[in-house]
């Protein structure tokens, strides 16, 4: 076949030693004689920037050894097909292995990138988690159901790029996508890949559970998803706790929440139990388990109302860290709380300007129903003090104003302590899945708690200004622990484009962070013994 980007006589000879050999479009056709869905495996290898004037292609460890097993055929064509390739950019080339009908070449980027001190974030692994997503998605449109990937230096961010990057929530669909398992390519770092594989597939059943339909995903449905993903764990416990149980431990800012919905509250409490002594302090992670969110009495706008199945991010996500925490036998003690309920309107429903009461005894006058997640955890907060917590971690998409803050480029945190700011800080530079401190002043301490009827309004006195500070700082009144973080996760709730190897949807984020969190706190409590 003649090479489509080619018109030298020295491309037609190589062309006749490598039939069906290339297409060099980013979606280019396939050859003829090239069946979709061909036996065998497809292949992603990576290609670095070319740091010299000669556009030789810079390949990877594992690109070197393939481009000599067919005896330098897969530079050349490279070289003939025009420009070294870009950040992200592929090249598809049939053909050329037996075991690999196709073989997918993409750009990495600078071969020395690390971290970025003006991005915060680890240059080299987003570059390789971005590369082996588009990689492995060319793959999965040529129907071949298997892919051998690249560890292109990184074998777990190569890994998170794979499985993060094919993931796509179609579980009602009739028609599906073909699914594709991406293998890492050779073995040297097979438990590293299998590493990253474990972090990816927790933000996955975050992105699950954010995605789903809100009559598929009920605070029932999602305790017990959850208690299905830990069953197979010994040392961990999963209590579903009911209605009754919550009225007896006199939550009542949750109560007053569920209350407007036929669907009943549940309290999901997990405990994992991976530290040496079972009596250790545990790490506490609580998240916002709002299932569906109408706004209550305070109706949101019809127009996008239905991404609020995904207020329950939260959850979504602290869960899922738990759930992978467990997979990794992370060394150390996890307890998980998430309050679970819908906010509807009924005539059951609160209403602006009522008054309920948390478990620690503060009143709260409830100004607006649309701020009703701070109710909630207000509640578990309180309980969270139960357990001598190293540190308390809450998750929650709580506001509005936090996605006009930052966004989608990083979640924003408000925190009691610099040292969990500093591990968070640090694990989010691995991750890719940026945090940002947010200030916990008593300037806006004193906007929720000047409220005429009650101990602290649930809305700041001067309504939309630092809207998420004013969250936290309502929050914060429910804490007393030395050592706690809330993390605003409302902008990071949903990808459009931003994230290159997410596809369009509910982003899970951010999990991996918060799983990075817990592992260097894990290595801390090594060290210190």
């Amino acid at each position: 076949m003649l090479l489509p980007c080619v018109r030298s006589v020295a491309a037609r000879r190589l062309a006749r030693d490598v039939p069906r050999a290339c297409s060099c479009s980013p979606q280019g056709p396939s050859p003829r004689g090239y069946s979709r869905g061909a036996a065998g495996k497809g292949l992603v290898l990576g290609v670095y920037s070319s740091e010299k004037n000669d556009g030789a292609a810079q390949f990877t460890s594992a690109g070197d050894a393939f481009d000599k097993l067919l005896a330098g055929k897969l530079r050349a064509l490279l070289s003939l097909c025009g420009p070294p390739l870009k950040k992200g950019k592929t090249r598809v080339f049939h053909g050329l292995h037996q075991d690999f009908p196709s073989v997918v070449v993409v750009g990495l980027g600078k071969k020395n990138a690390g971290i970025n001190d003006q991005e915060n974030w680890n240059e080299g692994k987003e570059n390789i988690r971005t590369a082996v997503a588009v990689g492995c998605r060319q793959i999965q449109d040529l129907e071949i159901p298997c892919v051998e990937v690249d560890p292109c230096g990184d074998a777990q961010a190569a890994a998170e790029g794979a499985v993060l990057g094919l993931h796509e929530y179609n579980e009602l669909k009739q028609k599906k996508k073909p699914v594709v398992t991406p293998q890492l390519h050779g073995s040297a770092e097979n438990a590293v890949w299998q590493k990253g594989v474990i972090y990816a597939e927790g933000q996955n059943l975050a992105r699950y559970l954010m995605e789903a339909p809100a009559n598929y995903i009920t605070p029932i449905k999602f305790a017990e998803h959850i208690e299905q993903k830990l069953r197979s764990f010994s040392n961990v416990k999963v209590h579903i706790r009911p209605e009754s149980w919550i009225t007896t431990q006199e939550m009542g800012a949750f109560l007053s929440v569920a209350k407007g919905s036929a669907e009943p509250p549940i309290f999901l409490e997990i405990h994992y139990l991976g530290g040496a002594n079972t009596n250790d302090s545990p790490l506490v992670f609580v998240g916002k388990g709002v299932t569906f969110d109408s706004g209550g009495i305070s109706l949101k706008p019809s127009s996008g109302m239905d991404a609020m199945r995904a207020d329950m991010g939260g959850a979504a996500t602290v869960c899922s860290a738990i759930v992978t925490a467990a997979a990794l036998k992370l060394p150390l003690n996890i307890i998980g709380l998430a309050p679970l309920c819908e906010n509807m309107p009924s005539g059951k429903a609160n209403k602006p300007g009522d008054v309920v009461r948390a478990k620690n005894g503060k009143t709260i006058q409830v100004d607006n129903t649309d701020a009703e997640g701070r109710l909630l955890l207000a509640d578990a907060l309180c309980y969270a003090h139960n357990f001598n917590a190293r540190a308390i971690v809450n998750a929650a998409t709580l506001t509005g104003a936090m996605d006009v803050a930052l966004g989608s480029a990083a979640t924003g945190v408000f925190t009691n302590s610099s040292w969990l700011w500093t591990h968070l800080y640090e694990a989010s530079i691995l991750t890719g899945d940026r945090v940002w401190r947010m200030p916990l002043f008593e300037h806006y301490t004193k906007q929720v708690t000047d409220c005429p009827l009650a101990d602290v309004s649930n809305i700041g006195k001067y309504s939309r200004a630092g809207g998420a500070c004013t969250a936290a700082a309502f929050l914060k009144e429910f804490v007393t622990a030395t050592h706690w973080a809330h993390l605003d996760i409302a902008g990071v709730m949903s990808n459009k484009d931003e994230v290159p190897y997410l596809r369009k949807g509910m982003a899970g984020r951010p999990t991996r962070t918060l799983v990075e969190f817990a592992a260097r706190l894990s290595q801390d409590s090594h060290n210190a013994k």
